[in-house]
Order: structure tokens, then sequence, then C-alpha cells
């Protein structure tokens, strides 16, 4: 302690300054008990904020900074398995048009215009098959005159047939009268015996002339109709084949079987082209189809039918898939998707328009639909533990967890056990946690 300093006076008379001086009393007792306070609250705050991270540190096997995982929520819905390829427009109805004989080509249309069904795209000059169909229609009406000719013979031959019968009825009638005078003459006794005899005989080779004059008839009739309907088969035979060159000729001027555009031209105007050379091809703009690649591993699991959805600019547009290539092709099989015309309540769809021919287009097959199933969102971590191990965030520690996975969409996954409703899974890879049964998640 400090000594008061008390005021005295000099020798000389003169006062000091200890009148002004105060006693301090010394407090450090005090002071020290405060900063011990000061020390043991601040202990206990590092403490209580500090002992559970120290705690979950000590209870993990290895730690990882939070901005290095993706986390996912365990929910429950319905499921769509479904696949996403790439699809190619390209038109359902696209013909091609074809030559339909030797000669010289005539275009009368240009790539790219449009044209409707039944337009005269291109026509062809050919003289051979214009000169035979005049030859053929000559040789139909030589047939036809022919044909003629021998029904006008058939008509004369009946005449004489039915002249000869009738000359040998008369004849057959006049030996039955002399049959009948002879009978009573030689009853009275007023002719011979000879003569009665000759009257038989006359009346008996009058009935066999009569007999044959009618097969004869008969027979001529049938021959005479068996040659005019022969030359009948012959002018039928020639109809046919001059029908078939004017249809063959009329084929000469191509027409479009359907409304479209022109696409590219196979040959140049004016040149010779040879039957079955391609000469141009005509697409329909009103139906559209999308050809599709799809990877082998799920050829299995498609069939005829499947819905599909295609996304045209930010828009889906209802589809279905209607074919499926039985060959598989560089690991890939191709299919048809076609754009649906009616929706499932069976109202009428407006169909897609702009589109061109092979635009590219995104193209989802809806392959299975399963409702009220436990489902996950897709992460790397499926492949990473083969969609047996799941991390599950409780807190700042993951907790390794075995799940069972089943089908895949490409958005989500169902959970079959090991997981609930509403939890949180680490959706990343796990590859970084090395097997690790806790993990914790630092910031």
């Amino acid at each position: 302690m400090n000594t008061p300093i008390t005021g005295r006076t000099t020798n000389e008379g003169i006062s000091d300054t200890s009148a002004q001086d105060t006693i301090i009393n010394n407090n450090k007792s005090s002071k020290t008990l405060w900063i011990a306070t000061v020390c043991v609250i601040s202990m206990l705050t590092l403490y209580w904020a500090v002992a559970p991270a120290i705690s979950s540190w000590q209870s993990s096997d290895t730690s990882i900074s939070a901005k290095r995982i993706h986390l996912g929520k365990v929910i429950r819905g319905d499921l769509v398995r479904d696949l996403s390829v790439q699809g190619r427009v390209v038109a359902a109805v696209s013909p091609r048009l074809y030559s339909p004989a030797q000669g010289t080509i005539n275009l009368l249309v240009d790539a790219g215009d449009s044209v409707t069904k039944g337009q005269v795209v291109a026509s062809v000059d050919s003289p051979e098959l214009t000169n035979e169909l005049q030859q053929e229609e000559s040789s139909l009406q030589k047939l036809k005159m022919e044909l003629d000719r021998q029904r006008i013979q058939a008509k004369k031959q009946a005449l004489e047939n039915q002249k000869a019968v009738d000359l040998a009825r008369v004849a057959l009638v006049a030996a039955d009268r002399e049959k009948r005078r002879a009978d009573k003459a030689f009853g009275t006794q007023s002719i011979s015996q000879i003569d009665f005899e000759k009257a038989q005989d006359e009346l008996e080779n009058a009935k066999l002339v009569f007999q044959h004059a009618k097969q004869d008839a008969d027979l001529s009739k049938e021959s005479l109709a068996f040659e005019v309907q022969s030359k009948q088969l012959l002018v039928k035979r020639q109809a046919l084949m001059v029908s078939d060159l004017a249809r063959k000729v009329d084929k000469l001027d191509v027409r479009s079987p359907v409304s479209g555009i022109v696409g590219n031209l196979a040959a140049q105007q004016k040149n010779q082209v040879a039957k079955n050379q391609a000469i141009l091809s005509v697409v329909d703009l009103s139906e559209f189809e999308l050809e599709v690649d799809i990877p082998e591993s799920y050829a299995d699991d498609l069939a005829i039918n499947m819905p599909a959805i295609i996304n045209i600019n930010g828009g889906e547009h209802l589809a279905a898939l209607v074919t499926i290539s039985p060959e598989i092709e560089n690991n890939q099989v191709t299919g048809r998707v076609r754009f649906a015309i009616k929706d499932e309540q069976g109202n009428a769809l407006i169909q897609p328009q702009g589109l061109r021919q092979n635009q590219r287009l995104t193209t989802r097959i809806l392959m299975d639909k399963r409702s009220n199933v436990l489902m996950l969102s897709r992460g790397q971590f499926l492949e990473s533990g083969s969609g047996r191990i799941a991390y599950v965030v409780e807190g700042n520690l993951a907790k390794r967890t075995d799940i069972v996975t089943g089908v895949r969409s490409l958005s989500s996954v169902e959970v079959l056990s090991g997981l609930s409703a509403d939890q949180q899974v680490i959706i990343s890879s796990t590859e970084q946690f090395n097997d690790a049964q806790t993990v914790l998640i630092t910031q």
C-alpha cells in the first residue's frame, strides 16, 4: 500500500502540496474476479458452440464440404418411366416418281414448288410407245371388222342350214303322202309289189334326209357360235392390249400422287431417261413422322403404340411409337414416332406447323407409369453405389444406408426399400466417401 503523504512546513515557513493529495484505496481483488467471470462465460459459450461439431467430428469417418455435394428429397408420387431420344423429322408420305417409259423428260416444276394432288409435274415424250398404241388400235379395228364379218357369215350359214331342213321336211311330207297312196293302191291291187316297196323306201329315205338335215343344222349352229366366240375373244384380248397401252401413254404425263412440295430433282430438263428411272420426289407436308434412334438396351422394353411426347419450340405434342425396326445397327434400333390425331379423351389435336424435313427434335417415349411410389431424383450416386447405397443426411451428418431401387426414368428412380418419404439424400457421386459409414458435412 502507498503511504499517505502528509503536509509539512519547512523551516523557512513555506507550505507544500500535501493538502491537495487524496488517499486512493487498492481495488485489485475485485478487478481480478470480474476478469475470471468473463473468462468462464466465454469458455462455456465456446464449448456450447464447438461441442456439437467436436462430437460430430469424433463420430464421423470422414468429412466433406457442403459445396461439393447435391441433395435430393425422397417424395411419394407418380413415376413415369421414359426414354429421351433425338428424332429426325421425315415426311410420312414422300413418294418418289419414276419415268413410265423411255423418252425425253419435260419437267414442269422446280424443286421447292408447291403442287396439288393430280397435278402434272412432268411429261415424257415417247414416240415408240405412242406409235405402238396406234398400231394396236388399228389391229383392234381390224379384229372388230372380222368379228362382224363372222357374224354375218354365221347368219348366212344358219339360213342355208334352215333351208336344207325345210326342204327335207317337204320331201318327207311328200314321201309320206306317196306312201299312203301306195298303201291304198296296193290294197286294191292297183300297183305292183315293187312299186309299193319303192314307196316305202322313198319314205324311209326322206325321214333319214330330214333327220340328218336337222343334225347338220344344229352342228353348224354350234360351230358358227364357236367361231364367233373365238373372234370375240381375240377382240377382247386386243382391246385389253390397247387399254394397257393407252394407260401407259396417259402415264407419260407424270402426276403428283399427293399435295405438298417438290423435293430433289433426279433428272435434268430435256434429257433422255430410261424406263423406271427416278425423276423427282414430292414431300407431303400434311403429315410428318420422326425417325428416332433407340439404344439397343431399351429395345426389348418398347412396344408399338407406346405414347410419346415431342418437344417443339418449348411446346409439347402428343405422339405414338408406330414402328420398331427388327434389326440392330451400330448398337441402335430405328423407330418411327407419329404425331397423335386425338388425345386420350378423343378430342382432335392440332398438328404442329412449320416443321422441316430432317429437322432435329427431342422425343420422350413413355414406357411405364407407376402411381404412388417412393422416388428420388436421379444422380451419380446410382452409378457410384450401383443403386444399392445411399447417404441419408441428418443435420450435418450423412449416414450410409442400404437401399433397393426399381425402375428409373430420366429424372427419377423408384425406391423399393431403405428410405422413407421426406428424407434428404446425397444424390451426387459417393465415390469420394470411400465407403465411409458416416460423413461429416462442413460449411
